[in-house]
């Protein structure tokens, strides 16, 4: 099955002789670099390219091309080798002006194994004025070899390019390759004749129509791959896994932002196996000079749920990456101010008089106008977004909307369980009036902790420990029936633990309606029989698993995901409830059982560093505002905001209702 990367997305690689394919639809240059551990190369002779296309272990083509097949041996590296990155550049001698990708296809790249079988793909979206790219590489972690989709581009070029990895003379070495493409292309390609208005024609391949344009769907087209990255965006361990503290140091990358002046690009990958064909015309083209209508749903998928959802994702993308280009930009204007005001006082003649002044008043007046640039350019992109979400936002479906979207008042018991569900909102200080809906798959992978003690993000109005705790159980229950209703009739059962029954006011909508399991379990007796129970349930899916008995689970067992609420942690746990807990989180989610935590870490201090492990696997969510949700992709800290039913709304009991009748219909 391919894994369809986006950027910053990794892959393990299974095979270690390998080809790479690139489509571009017009004539690019494709090269490679070798990198040592450092991710530098260490002179010319770690590069392939077309003036010198064999180095050990890997061949690229000899001229510029609109197809390539490079071949790769990862088992021929030499030791030092630790990376090799992939790269492309349109030739200058290709086009009738300054090359740049913005004016052509995406390309797209497929790592496949020597039998054809793809293994990972990726295509490369929101390039605008940058003519090289640093397409994907592969490298060693830990003696195994992975695929990271990257997309860096460079308005400068190879020249740029080979300069960040630490070449020396780049630009000599980027202008012979461009020499060897020039003599490459003038054997092989008919010089394009020039329009009466002197501008050369160039022609590209029309790419294979897909299945949105009457064209077959591939075979064995597999679901899309969500981002593996510790973004706030994904936040599970082994997919976009959002939260901080993933298990893979390799997928978490930093790739740089784009210049602060290009355009948030509105075409998300999704599911593709070839350079994706144009979008379908859904708006009219916008005038010359205005950026594109947005229409909910433009991004690529066989359903609209999956469309919204790749679009849901490109928002955030998108939102990340403005927001990092204007950081960049202020960062930037702040050091150059330093460093002029540092020179210009470095002469004691201008430290009296009016010319210390003027040199002050100077730098002070460019860092205005660069950081006013910077701030221009990021509210053109936010209000391109937040023109997007208010076209996505009302098209939702139920499992991706809010609880005031009045999708919820046409609701009904799915037949099929959805790609994902809402947790809440994210957004950056910068655009705190953008909201981007944070979107996890299912079934989960991780078990969610509502951390009802005090955030950084600190309400004056819940002072009180025990008006916080109630609104972090009122912010799991309306996650728990959020699930509940996005799930097939009888295929979600939920558990609650409730050792005190201060959970009780939170718990009525539940209890109410009859979607629960059985009652609230009380005190440490209560606690113990739904521990022991659900350990035995992980314990005998577990052991029929691995004894490839999945079909002979007893009669009556019950198939659903289960999730178990537990309130008041650590009230009512003992030393062994505590390890069952751990077991459960650990082991759980693998066989379908989850944990929903309602708890405050400092209250479960006393137990020390035995529950770093539990917390550390669980994803936080706060019932206040609070930026804790961290971004190593491109470093920012999301603000995230619970996913609650507006006051006074009537909308929480009517989903419910509608779930206990079918649940009862089920059964």
């Amino acid at each position: 099955m391919t894994a369809e990367l986006v950027r910053g997305q990794n892959h393990p690689l299974s095979q270690v002789r390998l080809e790479i394919r690139i489509s571009a639809g017009t004539p690019i240059v494709a090269s490679a670099t070798l990198g040592d551990e450092n991710g530098k190369a260490r002179g010319v002779e770690w590069v392939a390219h077309p003036g010198a296309p064999t180095l050990p272990g890997l061949e690229v083509s000899r001229q510029a091309a609109a197809d390539h097949r490079l071949a790769v041996d990862l088992a021929a590296m030499p030791e030092a080798v630790h990376r090799v990155s992939v790269l492309l550049a349109l030739p200058t001698a290709a086009v009738g002006g300054p090359p740049r990708f913005g004016a052509v296809a995406a390309p797209f790249v497929a790592v496949t194994g020597l039998d054809g079988s793809e293994v990972a793909s990726y295509t490369i979206t929101g390039l605008d004025a940058e003519s090289a790219v640093v397409a994907l590489e592969l490298y060693r972690r830990q003696g195994a070899w992975k695929v990271r989709a990257v997309g860096q581009g460079y308005s400068g070029g190879l020249a740029e390019l080979f300069a960040d990895q630490g070449l020396p003379e780049a630009h000599h070495l980027a202008g012979g390759i461009h020499d060897a493409v020039a003599r490459g292309l003038a054997r092989s390609v008919p010089a394009p004749q020039r329009t009466a208005d002197g501008d050369r024609t160039r022609q590209t391949a029309a790419p294979a129509p897909g299945p949105d344009q009457a064209g077959p769907a591939p075979q064995g087209a597999p679901g899309p791959v969500p981002p593996h990255s510790s973004s706030p965006y994904h936040p599970q361990g082994a997919q976009p896994g959002y939260p901080t503290g993933s298990s893979d140091p390799s997928a978490v990358t930093q790739p740089s932002a784009p210049a602060a002046g290009g355009p948030v690009n509105y075409t998300h990958p999704g599911r593709q196996t070839a350079a994706p064909p144009p979008p379908p015309p859904t708006a009219p083209p916008a005038p010359p000079g205005q950026p594109a209508q947005p229409v909910a749903g433009d991004a690529t998928g066989w359903s609209m749920d999956e469309r919204l959802y790749n679009q849901v994702w490109g928002m955030f993308e998108d939102l990340a990456r403005t927001t990092a280009a204007y950081r960049s930009a202020v960062d930037f204007a702040d050091s150059r101010m330093e460093k002029e005001l540092d020179q210009a006082l470095s002469d004691p003649r201008n430290r009296i008089g009016g010319s210390g002044d003027a040199a002050r008043e100077a730098a002070r007046t460019k860092h205005a106008d660069l950081v006013d640039q910077a701030r221009a350019a990021l509210d053109r992109d936010l209000a391109q977004l937040t023109a997007e979400a208010e076209v996505v936002e009302p098209a939702l479906p139920p499992a991706y909307a809010r609880w005031d979207n009045p999708v919820w008042h046409a609701y009904r018991v799915p037949m099929e369980i959805p790609m994902a569900v809402r947790l809440g909102d994210l957004y950056l200080p910068e655009s705190e009036l953008l909201r981007i809906p944070m979107l996890v798959r299912l079934p989960l992978e991780r078990g969610l902790w509502i951390d009802s003690g005090s955030s950084g993000s600190f309400d004056e109005s819940y002072a009180d420990a025990h008006a916080l705790g109630h609104l972090a159980m009122t912010t799991a229950v309306a996650l728990a029936a959020r699930l509940l209703a996005v799930y097939p009739a009888g295929e979600f059962t939920v558990h609650v633990v409730d050792p005190a029954g201060s959970g009780a006011q939170a718990l009525a909508p539940l209890v109410r309606s009859g979607v629960l399991a059985g009652p609230p379990a009380l005190g440490a007796a209560g606690v113990t029989d739904v521990l022991t129970r659900l350990t035995q349930r992980v314990d005998l899916v577990q052991m029929a698993l691995r004894g490839g008995a999945a079909d002979s689970l007893p009669p009556g067992f019950d198939t659903a995901q289960q999730l178990l609420i537990v309130n008041d942690f650590p009230h009512g746990f003992d030393d062994r409830a505590v390890n069952q807990l751990r077991y459960l989180a650990d082991e759980g989610p693998a066989v379908g059982v989850h944990l929903m935590m309602v708890a405050d870490r400092e209250e479960a201090s006393a137990y020390g560093p035995l529950l770093d492990p539990l917390w550390r696997s669980l994803l936080r969510l706060t019932p206040l505002p609070d930026d804790h949700l961290a971004d190593p992709w491109v470093g920012h800290a999301w603000t995230y905001e619970s996913a609650l039913v507006p006051p006074g709304s009537q909308v929480l009991q009517q989903v419910l209702t509608l779930v206990a009748a079918a649940r009862t219909k089920y059964t």
